[in-house]
């Protein structure tokens, strides 16, 4: 059994009741469920959070298993699981105990048989109190392991003992290590065990700061703790014998780090901004204010109040605001917020610990910075109960007078902005009054012309007020209302005409100088004396004229309605009427002449140009008549053809088909093709017909199948237009600039040609420099060649070449000679490149060549050579002592010879 002790003085003391079977005597008693004890007595933390384990009943139950469930009388506070722990179902303080004792029973789900115990609660103040069979000794500083019989058949076996949480202060002085309890195991009478904790703050991180000494088992805290860093610490306690082996169970130790006020109250912000509208009542809300403080906030420690401890400026009273001393919520005490008078008050809060004991509490302080907020409790005034402005007549889109206000509310703000109207003395609504969005200005404007003549003056009462209603209480008063007085200013008006535009009607055909109506203009300006004058502004044919001081309106030529002025029998004339004011006005008016028809116009024959074949089939054409007159001067009309030419008649006849048409048709079965002219009478309905003898152009010609002109009489007759000729002009243009590109490109391409034959890199060009490789002579005497031959070969004579078979005395005959066809010469005998070309080709195709790499024998070079043998560059007595050294001057293309030829024997 585990025994523990506390080395600070203070008992935490779990009395764990377990039942011990006996294994003495000859045999063992049957096994009886049920709990261990009757009544159990417990120690219980003080102050115990909710999921903390408090206790643990024992039960045996002979192999039941998981049919059992366990249930508490006061489920309320206390928890039960299935292994017999019981926990705190919320926090429990020592005075939350229950005074009477706890029962818990315990039901076999299969054969629904039940049993009952008891647990009295005791709080460790109270640990002297506690009684019962299993309670330890009060003197008892020790927490002991249960014992386990090991041959006890029964093989009942103790559950894990949950001890109760030892409580440490933190931030304590010491001295270190400082003893907690000792751990100690009954079985330590008849052996030397070995003692070790395990856990957080002992072999794992935090290491060190609990240590145990292995032989007593005595529990030792080796520096200060600090709870806002751990708040507790779970440590297991194990024993062994000096082998290694386990003689206990662990048991789990709580070790609890109790607060101590360390720890000042820190605010979220050091200063907090609020708004409280003006004039509110009190207890009207204004901000919330928070401060933390890192001690437990279930002690005192950690418990806060807040206080205002001053406010600037105190006015209009010195305790205008008020705090909730536990939330922090600040709110209006007193009436009399003005934002005008002032508009930003400064409170200094105080947070203090200790629930607010100025004595044993720490504090801090944070700055309340509250605005008071604008509310439209001040209308605007005018400035001037009278304002005056003066405007032109006629003008529009100007401001005459400025209206200017004060309002004490905030600037810019709906509360502060203007708006005005006008009440009277603008029936016609000819102003209106925008307010300026910068200066807050009233702007008299004028919006419909003002007539001088009608009204001279104008006095407007205009009313100011703020885009939000005034609050509740507060009206409008009587400088909120102005007059405005505008003086209308005459002005010289252009002179107008009535009607405008003036229509008269009259037949057409007026003769000149006839007077067709009065067209007088009236000048506005009745206060003024001036005259009027008038002359023609736009007059399109030139038929009128009108007298400048009368206005009376005369033809100078005749009237014609089927001008080409004139648009639906309508002709329009305008007048210009200038005052002789300073400076003059003028003003313009239309004359609208509609132009009654008269029977003025013959008709003529349409079309006035046809075609027929020589044998027509049908050999009818149908006409009509166009007469520019109106009806009923025109239509219907009359067609006849004349007497003479006597031909007319004989060939052709006319016939009336409808008022306004007739057929024409011919009397005989053939007509030879060319142009013949028919002419025809026609005559109108007018009152007093018209009659007109109108040609018909006739073109007889030869006609295909499909009725058709095919002649070469009528493709002359039917001519080429202007554009047609223009056309084929272009054409003909286009193409000459085609060929003569053409021409251009074909030149160009030739010379490109040759220049790209001529343009032969000089080291390439084998001209003047062909050599012989496989005669290399007999010296300078042998060097007698004819270089104009190799230029020309063709101009060699056939007695030059060498006949077939004849050969050197110094030739080697290698083979026969061969009879095969002469090399034909090259074509172009200037060009050296295409004679060698064909020699190569020919030595290629060659059968009797030797092999590309047989022996070859040169020609001989013969004797008497100038230069000498070249065997003589390897005579070791020849030049044997000349100096080559000079030729490492020459770059590193000869300094290989000056190593080879002027270097020593190595």
């Amino acid at each position: 059994m585990y025994s523990l002790h506390e080395g600070s003085g203070v008992l935490l003391l779990l009395v764990l009741a377990g039942l011990q079977i006996a294994a003495e005597g000859r045999g063992a008693p049957p096994c009886r469920p049920g709990f261990s004890e009757d009544l159990y007595t417990v120690v219980v933390p003080d102050n115990a959070e909710k999921g903390q384990p408090l206790f643990s009943v024992g039960f045996v139950s002979c192999g039941r298993g998981g049919g059992l469930r366990f249930e508490c009388s006061n489920p309320s506070d206390f928890r039960i699981e299935a292994d017999g722990v019981v926990y705190a179902a919320r926090a429990l303080q020592r005075t939350a105990l229950p005074a009477s004792p706890l029962q818990i029973r315990a039901s076999d789900t299969a054969t629904l048989q039940q049993w009952v115990t008891k647990v009295r609660l005791a709080s460790s103040s109270q640990v002297q109190e506690v009684a019962g069979p299993a309670v330890m000794p009060k003197d008892s500083k020790e927490i002991v392991f249960p014992s386990r019989n090991a041959d006890s058949q029964l093989k009942r076996m103790k559950r894990d003992w949950v001890i109760p949480p030892i409580n440490v202060p933190e931030n304590s002085r010491g001295p270190f290590p400082q003893e907690l309890v000792q751990i100690r195991s009954d079985h330590d009478k008849n052996r030397s065990l070995r003692y070790s904790v395990t856990g957080p703050g002992a072999d794992q991180p935090p290491n060190g700061i609990f240590i145990i000494d292995p032989i007593s088992g005595e529990l030792y805290v080796n520096k200060p703790l600090d709870r806002e860093h751990i708040a507790n610490f779970h440590l297991r306690a194990h024993a062994v014998d000096l082998n290694g082996n386990q003689v206990e169970n662990p048991i789990d130790i709580v070790i609890n780090v109790i607060d101590m006020n360390d720890n000042r109250p820190e605010f979220s912000h050091q200063i907090w901004n609020g708004t409280v509208p003006e004039g509110s009542k009190p207890g009207t809300f204004v901000m919330t204010v928070t401060s933390i403080d890192k001690d437990d906030p279930k002690t005192e420690n950690g418990m806060l109040r807040y206080k205002i401890l001053s406010q600037n400026p105190e006015s209009p009273t010195s305790n205008m605001f008020t705090i909730n001393n536990k939330t922090g919520g600040i709110i209006t005490v007193a009436a009399g917020l003005d934002r005008e008078k002032v508009p930003q008050y400064t409170l200094i809060i105080q947070a203090t610990d200790m629930e607010g004991n100025q004595m044993y509490g720490l504090s801090n302080t944070a700055t309340a910075v509250i605005r008071v907020t604008d509310i439209n409790d001040n209308p605007p005034e005018f400035t001037a109960e009278m304002f005056f402005g003066e405007v032109h007549e006629n003008r529009v889109n100007v401001i005459v007078a400025n209206l200017t206000v004060t309002d004490k509310d905030q600037p810019n703000t709906p509360a502060w902005n203007a708006v005005y109207k006008i009440t009277g003395g603008d029936p016609t609504g000819r102003f209106s009054v925008p307010t300026d969005p910068t200066t807050n200005e009233g702007l008299v404007t004028v919006v419909k012309p003002i007539d001088y003549e009608i009204s001279r003056t104008y006095v407007l009462t205009v009313e100011a007020r703020n885009e939000v209603p005034l609050a509740r209480g507060i009206h409008s008063p009587r400088q909120s209302t102005a007059s405005v007085s505008i003086k209308v200013i005459d002005v010289n008006e252009s002179p107008y005409f009535e009607p405008n535009p003036k229509l008269i009607k009259t037949d057409e055909g007026m003769m000149a100088e006839s007077t067709l109506a009065t067209f007088t203009a009236q000048d506005p300006d009745r206060f003024m004396q001036q005259t009027i004058r008038y002359s023609k502004l736009t007059d399109p044919a030139n038929w009128l004229r009108i007298d400048p001081h009368t206005g009376r309106i005369t033809t100078i030529a005749i009237l014609d309605r089927e001008s080409s002025y004139v648009k639906n029998s309508l002709y329009n004339a305008t007048f210009l009427a200038t005052d002789s004011g300073v400076p003059p006005a003028s003003g313009t008016g239309t004359l609208q002449i509609l132009l009654r028809d008269i029977n003025d116009n013959a008709p003529k024959v349409f079309p006035q140009e046809v075609e027929i074949c020589e044998k027509p089939e049908p050999n009818a054409l149908n006409i009509t008549a166009l007469d520019g007159d109106l009806n009923p001067n025109a239509g219907p009309f009359a067609f006849e053809l004349p007497n003479r030419p006597p031909d007319v008649r004989r060939n052709w006849t006319i016939t009336r088909i409808s008022g306004d048409y007739a057929q024409v048709s011919l009397k005989i079965g053939f007509l030879e093709s060319g142009i013949y002219e028919i002419p025809i009478i026609i005559t109108d309905s007018g009152n007093l017909p018209m009659s007109n003898t109108s040609y018909l152009r006739i073109k007889v010609c030869q006609c295909d199948m499909n009725g058709d002109c095919t002649d070469q009489q009528h493709i002359m007759a039917a001519g080429l237009g202007t554009g047609a000729i223009i056309s084929i002009l272009l054409c003909i243009i286009i193409l000459l600039i085609l060929v003569l590109m053409f021409v251009v490109w074909m030149k160009r391409r030739d010379k490109e040609r040759q220049a790209k034959q001529l343009l032969i890199d000089p080291e390439d060009d084998v001209r003047d420099n062909i050599l012989k490789y496989d005669e290399e002579g007999g010296g300078e005497e042998d060097q007698d060649y004819d270089l104009s031959q190799l230029q020309q070969p063709d101009t060699i004579e056939p007695d030059a070449i060498k006949p077939v078979g004849i050969r050197r005395l110094d030739e080697r005959p290698l083979h026969p000679e061969p009879q095969y066809p002469m090399r034909s010469a090259a074509p172009h005998p200037g060009d050296i490149g295409d004679f060698i070309n064909e020699g190569l080709k020919a030595a290629d195709n060659d059968p009797t060549a030797p092999p590309y790499d047989s022996l070859l024998v040169f020609d001989y070079e013969g004797s008497g050579s100038t230069a000498g043998s070249l065997s003589s560059l390897n005579s070791s007595s020849s030049g044997g002592d000349q100096d080559y050294d000079y030729l490492n001057d020459w770059g590193p293309r000869f300094r290989k010879l000056a190593d080879m030829y002027g270097g020593s024997d190595d």
